[in-house]
């Protein structure tokens, strides 16, 4: 293992895992990984708590209570998930409070059926937070049109909120407005804004998927630009956050004790095995940004990756020409982007879905046993 974790780390990067488990948490893993692989950090999402949950005997002293108890299927898998959120939350507190809240965070995913719907949404993430109930917690909410009125109704709150699915640049300055209006909303009922924390999950890995799907389509010298947009379209999205957070708006909020809320690359395992399998981390490299990992992808980094410094901020002209080529070439940017959120809600609520569908399986059968 190599300093390459300590050295992202110390470049400013914040380095979370993107896996949950009720096993890392009962073996002691995820403490190992916050001691020894700079690990500050958990997101979990629909598609990981399926993964967890179904079929981890894990998780079988609670389903029999719950089953005792003859609660609802969508109460048993939130009294699960919250359970999980709620141990790995108390595993990084101290990371929490040695960071001033700004790390130590773990997040857990409102259910994705209601990405389309802004109340519900909205009162979704308040019992989410409530349930959890400690501060170190992120609500996460799709970036749909649907939930960025829900993003500000949440953060005017004095809920912190990590914003999922972002894909395009269009949509994550649309993020950051709705971030900046719920703050100056927080603020007007007098809300402590330094205690409202947010991060914008801006998905890479995804991105090249789509794109090279249709570059290999259209053939020729398109093919040349293969695996080039998700690092340009990332390094571009850290360009709009660097102008949205040096403007006259943001300072007001940032004079009031306003933190800002960082980018946050997700998606960042390599799907292509052509691929280095360190290329999403390596070549987005900047202050004041988070790379959520699967652990393969910890692992590789931590291994054999090259941390050279900021990789994002010089190269911003060769991002925009990037871009600029793929769209000459016949890719419609604005129909990826839209395609990805579709999917990207789809697979989540698929998720959900079997999530629903384990849990009401082994309800069923300790109710039997009962």
């Amino acid at each position: 293992m190599t300093d390459a974790l300590k050295r992202l780390s110390d470049e400013g990067v914040a380095i979370w895992l993107d896996d949950l488990s009720r096993e890392r948490l009962n073996t002691g893993n995820l403490a190992e990984l916050v001691q020894e692989k700079h690990v500050v950090g958990v997101t979990t999402n629909p598609t990981i708590f399926q993964k967890a949950i179904g079929g981890n005997g894990a998780y079988a002293g609670q389903i029999e209570d719950l089953a005792v108890r003859k609660v609802t299927v969508d109460e048993a898998v939130r009294m699960i998930t919250t359970s999980d959120v709620r141990d790995a939350a108390d595993v990084l507190r101290p990371v929490y409070d040695a960071s001033n809240g700004r790390d130590g965070r773990v997040s857990i995913e409102v259910d994705p059926r209601l990405a389309h719907k802004t109340a519900p949404t909205v009162a979704e993430a308040k019992q989410l937070w409530w349930l959890v109930d400690r501060p170190n917690v992120f609500i996460k909410i799709p970036a749909t049109k649907a939930g960025l009125p829900a993003i500000t109704e949440v953060l005017a709150k004095g809920i912190s909120v990590n914003v999922t699915l972002i894909f395009s640049l269009e949509r994550y300055r649309a993020v950051m407005d709705a971030f900046l209006t719920g703050l100056e909303k927080a603020k007007a009922t007098g809300l402590d804004l330094s205690q409202i924390e947010s991060v914008a999950s801006f998905f890479v890995s995804r991105v090249d998927t789509e794109i090279d799907k249709r570059l290999d389509k259209i053939g020729g010298d398109a093919k040349q630009l293969r695996s080039k947009a998700a690092v340009a379209n990332a390094r571009l999205a850290y360009q709009a956050y660097e102008e949205v957070f040096s403007s006259d708006r943001w300072k007001a909020l940032e004079a009031a004790g306003a933190k800002p809320q960082r980018p946050l690359w997700a998606s960042t395992g390599v799907k292509d095995p052509a691929l280095p399998d360190t290329l999403y981390v390596t070549e987005l490299v900047a202050p004041g940004t988070v790379n959520t990992m699967p652990e393969a992808t910890l692992d590789a980094t931590g291994d054999h990756g090259v941390i050279t410094g900021d990789t994002i901020t010089p190269n911003y002209a060769d991002a925009k020409a990037v871009m600029d080529a793929i769209a000459a070439a016949g890719v419609d940017y604005d129909d990826v982007v839209q395609v990805l959120e579709d999917e990207g809600v789809e697979k989540f609520e698929a998720s959900w879905n079997e999530l629903l569908d384990t849990v009401a399986a082994s309800l069923a059968a300790h109710a039997t046993e009962n």
